[in-house]
């Protein structure tokens, strides 16, 4: 579904993403990790629209959409998470759910004039799509409260709504699961497993939690400097002596061995770079 080819993105002389390039399946779920500075995000802003690479190309379904803003990729059927919810917060739940459909009747001065009863039936529909995601997220009991009165992970559950109140074809989350307890992560996991096997959703995340990662996601693509490092199943890229080393600095087989301290010395003391 996405093709990223041999994507850079520099600012000035940092190079962000460096000669990115990768796949994403239609009906998977894909991780994206790597350490922090890897490019991840950078790279996911590209694909979204709110960056314009240096230079490389991103495809959807074959077609070329790099460079495309955002409202034109959310009509494509692309769609984005941030890792800071970024939820209506003086609307309600409900009301952040059903204003996102786009091209909605009310929004012509001409038919909210003359055409009030085509307004009102499209109103009933949205507000009948809203309540069922307000339940299948289990949000229904927040329902009427203020977006701004959620809690962190309940406001990413609301992002995920969001994102079914549309056809979307691809979902972009970028750590879903930040400052989430383990129960709403739970619920969160689930959703997403849910939307992907029942309604044909393709994911892509960006995520930290190894275990959270390992449950959903097959491939996972692992990131480093710039530029992608390795993908396959997550314990396989677990193991993995390169990504081992691209989080830790060096790799577990090249680490010095222990040397013993002579009888009546103070222990060897482990440090970053072996033993100090």
């Amino acid at each position: 579904m996405i093709r990223v080819e041999n994507v850079h993105m520099h600012f000035g002389g940092l190079k962000a993403v460096a000669g990115a390039s990768l796949e994403i399946a239609k009906g998977s779920i894909t991780g994206l990790i790597g350490p922090n500075g890897a490019g991840k995000t950078t790279l996911f802003n590209c694909i979204a629209g709110h960056l314009t690479p240096t230079s490389g190309r991103i495809l959807l379904d074959g077609q070329d959409i790099t460079g495309l803003p955002p409202h034109e990729l959310f009509q494509r059927g692309l769609l984005r998470t941030f890792q800071i919810a970024h939820e209506f917060s003086t609307l309600t739940v409900r009301e952040n759910l059903m204003m996102v459909p786009s091209a909605q009747s009310g929004e012509s001065l001409w038919t909210a004039l003359f055409r009030r009863s085509r307004i009102t039936a499209e109103e009933r529909r949205v507000a009948e799509k809203a309540e069922e995601v307000l339940h299948f997220l289990h949000l229904h009991h927040v329902a009427d409260e203020l977006a701004g009165n959620l809690s962190g992970g309940q406001k990413k559950l609301l992002e995920l709504g969001r994102t079914m109140m549309v056809d979307a074809k691809i979902v972009f989350l970028d750590e879903v699961g930040a400052g989430v307890n383990r129960t709403l992560l739970k619920t969160i996991g689930e959703a997403i497993q849910r939307l992907n096997r029942e309604r044909g959703y393709t994911f892509c995340m960006i995520e930290h939690d190894m275990d959270f990662i390992g449950r959903l996601c097959d491939p996972v693509i692992v990131m480093a400097e710039g530029t992608v490092l390795t993908q396959g199943p997550a314990d396989v890229v677990r193991a993995d002596e390169r990504v081992i080393e691209a989080y830790l600095g060096r790799g577990l087989k090249n680490r010095p061995p222990r040397v013993a301290a002579p009888v009546g010395a103070a222990a060897p003391v482990a440090s970053a770079g072996g033993v100090s």
